[in-house]
């Protein structure tokens, strides 16, 4: 392995990601793992040079202070307390705790500054052979930036033991699912199968209006076509998935409440027999970004729209309609439109519609209409963690409104969220 480590144990701090990345930025890879890492997973982890034990305000679980087991205190390498027992916690000030980080990373490990890309790159090739063995990989394929990385990864490490599965649940932007064959299967060469399960997906979502409820209906129904496709193949031990650690810390944790789950986090159901390869699942967007450019991947993949797993049927809120659905899909084309010609495309981070399930008075052709509105959200971030309102100009927003609101069937309204991340998510549901 080319990296060293430094382990951040999760005592009940809400600072984990920014301690991460303030190492990672020390040039020294990082990665956060539950309070209670056994001995056999602490020495399934390569070069751990230094373990914190980072606490903090949710270190009660279950009415009982938490604490790392006997096994991290017996691992042999220094160990660090900050805001754990009596230990203090992390200075407030960026440069003090820059300079603690650096002196413990640095002069108490005795760490190596070789975090970066390539780096990355190497050690993951060299744990997932190392997981996979000869063994087939089925990979869940959304076309996203996430999943695309991990198909460019694992056809690095395992090559044609990989079968790409792209699953249309009608719920896809539009163009999307043409766009994913014509990239994957043509330019790529990817073992890619497709599956067009709309019909099966929307008749499951009919009637659920729970945002919660259709993210878990849509995950183990993606669970389940993944099943009957991996049955069709043959010999598939292992699931890929695109999980990142965003998509972990909002999903919950141990000591951390949900904010939304994800498709992609809390295991597998315990009848299905696959292992998951996860090789992105402790980095940032902008890390998984960097990963695709150094992977080769074209930068319209790489900077592609983020879309969520359960896609549209987040965006189109309450129970989902067929032309509620259609709605979404078609004023999202013409934001997304709209911004390329304005030269915003690669300048604002992530911008798509949502169309709520209420309707209100509106006049077309002085005639009363009772319409849905379109809601328009545009945010800049880094790492998904927080996020700013892009500044869109207000030229550009009645361009829009005027396109959505006479092309779009059953729309009379449309809507700017001006809400940052927090106190809103960057997703509307």
């Amino acid at each position: 392995m080319k990296q060293d480590m430094i382990l951040i144990l999760d005592l009940g701090s809400d600072k984990n990601p920014q301690i991460a990345r303030e190492i990672r930025a020390l040039g020294v890879y990082t990665e956060i793992h539950a309070h209670d890492l056994t001995a056999a997973e602490l020495a399934a982890l390569p070069n751990v040079k230094g373990i914190i034990l980072n606490g903090g305000p949710n270190r009660i679980v279950n009415g009982a202070a938490i604490d790392a087991s006997q096994a991290v205190y017996d691992f042999g390498c220094p160990i660090l307390a900050v805001d754990h027992k009596d230990a203090p916690a992390f200075p407030a000030e960026e440069a003090a705790r820059r300079e603690r980080l650096s002196q413990f990373v640095f002069g108490t490990c005795g760490a190596k500054p070789n975090w970066n890309m390539e780096h990355f790159i190497d050690d993951q090739i060299e744990r997932i052979r190392g997981q996979v063995g000869d063994k087939k990989v089925l990979l869940a394929l959304s076309g996203g930036v996430d999943s695309s990385v991990v198909a460019a990864l694992l056809i690095k490490a395992v090559g044609r033991q990989l079968t790409c599965v792209h699953v249309n649940h009608g719920l896809l932007r539009k163009g999307e699912p043409e766009q994913v064959v014509e990239v994957f299967r043509n330019q790529m060469n990817a073992n890619l199968i497709y599956v067009d399960a709309a019909d099966r997906f929307l008749d499951r979502l009919s009637g659920v209006s729970d945002p919660e409820k259709k993210r878990k209906i849509i995950g183990a129904e993606f669970i389940r076509v993944f099943e009957e496709e991996a049955r069709k193949l043959h010999g598939i031990h292992f699931l890929a998935q695109g999980t990142i650690y965003p998509d972990i810390i909002e999903s919950g944790t141990k000591t951390v409440k949900a904010v939304k789950s994800h498709h992609n986090v809390g295991g597998l159901p315990a009848d299905l027999d696959f292992q998951l390869v996860e090789p992105l699942k402790m980095l940032f967007k902008d890390e998984v970004r960097a990963c695709g450019t150094a992977l080769g991947l074209p930068d319209s993949m790489v900077y592609r729209q983020p879309f969520p797993g359960p896609g549209l049927g987040v965006r189109c809120l309450g129970a989902i309609t067929r032309d509620r659905l259609e709605a979404v899909r078609e004023s999202d084309a013409i934001l997304r439109e709209e911004f390329a010609k304005a030269g915003l495309e690669g300048q604002v981070w992530q911008y798509f519609t949502v169309v709520p399930d209420f309707k209100s008075v509106g006049v077309r052709e002085n005639i009363r209409t009772f319409e849905w509105p379109v809601i328009l959200r545009a945010v800049n971030t880094v790492d998904a963690m927080t996020a700013s309102v892009a500044d869109v100009p207000f030229s550009l927003l009645q361009k829009i409104t005027a396109r959505i609101t006479s092309e779009v069937k059953g729309v009379n309204r449309v809507l700017y969220d001006l809400t940052p991340k927090p106190t809103g998510t960057i997703e509307w549901e």
